[in-house]
């Protein structure tokens, strides 16, 4: 999700990896039978806690402290776990809920890949959900923009959807939808956000960081920071993109404002280069501007995620920017991972797992 910061030879080979990608899927979960009886899920153990963070303290001889800016983190081990865990980090204005049940009711992400046998760990950044404790006040509005969300996560144009849409018609899906939406309780600040799914890291070791929107480029930095991440997912990145020093391409202008890519030491970025990426963009973005600011907001953001991709393998790396219409796949919002269509979204992120040996 937007943060509010702010086909060249390369690209046939990114499309030609992505075709490869889809055809590395699970059999076993390529339908999604909703009257089907699912078989027991197994947890070998569960729980929560937060990580990361400060303590700040009043002057004076009571010395009165503040524990904020952790991360809080929930998280499930099935029984017979794969090695690497699936750290899953929400965009703006949502909190672990994303990954959860989807809205309409079908299992989200964090169900599917504990079926698949992964431990997962579901993320609250700070100063969000119940991440809630921020150590710097901020004033909270209670501006009415459903029907913004709405148009900028691409389910349509307020009122209507997009033809073929991967979401319910349901009118209590639509509600859910716009009641996992959660305020900022602090001002954002990247560093705080990254240092604490960094300790986070540190904490449970090696394991592959899923990313969705705003976290895409703190996704980036967290992964530059600990080596613990050994792979990024990510869904749909929206800012925050990095370049080498002297390879930052020029800003791209849309409705929503100019997007910037942003430049970092080359030994920082050489860092991205060491490890698998594959990043996912649903459909209903146009190549050409758009009056429509949600459309023209995603347009440059894919277009600067196809030049990030391409820095990336330039410099000896291994990403890849799977844009989901180009697979026949069709109708995907800005959340693909709870779409109608999850199932078939998760067997191409566990084709990708397969083929990097993440599995």
């Amino acid at each position: 999700m937007h943060s509010g910061q702010n086909n060249s030879p390369v690209a046939g080979v990114l499309i030609a990896a992505a075709l490869a990608l889809a055809t590395c899927v699970v059999p076993a979960h390529a339908a999604d039978d909703r009257n089907a009886q699912p078989a027991a899920l197994m947890i070998k153990e569960q729980g929560s806690f937060a990580v990361g963070g400060t303590v700040i303290r009043s002057p004076g001889a009571e010395g009165q402290t503040l524990h904020g800016d952790h991360a809080r983190v929930f998280y499930q081990v099935p029984v017979d776990a794969r090695k690497l865990p699936l750290v899953m980090w929400h965009g703006f204005g949502q909190f672990g809920k994303t990954w959860e049940t989807t809205a309409d009711g079908r299992e989200g992400y964090q169900t599917i890949f504990l079926r698949r046998r992964f431990p997962v760990y579901l993320v609250d950044q700070p100063r969000r959900g119940g991440a809630a404790r921020s150590t710097v006040g901020t004033t909270i509005s209670a501006a009415p923009d459903d029907q913004r969300w709405f148009n900028m996560f691409r389910l349509g144009r307020w009122p209507d959807f997009f033809a073929g849409a991967q979401f319910s018609r349901d009118p209590e899906a639509l509600n859910q939808y716009f009641r996992q939406m959660v305020p900022d309780t602090g001002p954002f600040d990247a560093k705080v956000a990254t240092d604490a799914v960094s300790a986070l890291f540190d904490r449970i070791g090696p394991g592959v960081l899923v990313t969705h929107s705003q976290s895409g480029g703190l996704g980036w930095i967290a992964a530059m920071k600990n080596p613990n991440v050994r792979a990024v997912v990510s869904y749909e990145p929206g800012s925050g993109f990095v370049f080498p020093e002297g390879e930052v391409p020029a800003p791209m202008q849309s409705m929503t404002g100019p997007l910037e890519g942003f430049a970092v030491p080359k030994a920082e970025f050489a860092k991205l280069t060491r490890i698998p990426i594959v990043v996912y963009y649903g459909d209903n973005i146009p190549e050409e501007p758009s009056k429509n600011f949600g459309e023209d907001n995603w347009r440059v953001r894919l277009a600067m995620a196809r030049l990030w991709t391409e820095a990336i393998n330039r410099h000896g790396g291994d990403a890849t920017l799977v844009h989901l219409p180009e697979l026949g796949i069709r109708g995907n919002t800005h959340f693909p991972f709870s779409d109608l269509n999850n199932v078939q979204v998760a067997d191409l992120m566990s084709g990708f797992l397969a083929r990097k040996g993440l599995d």
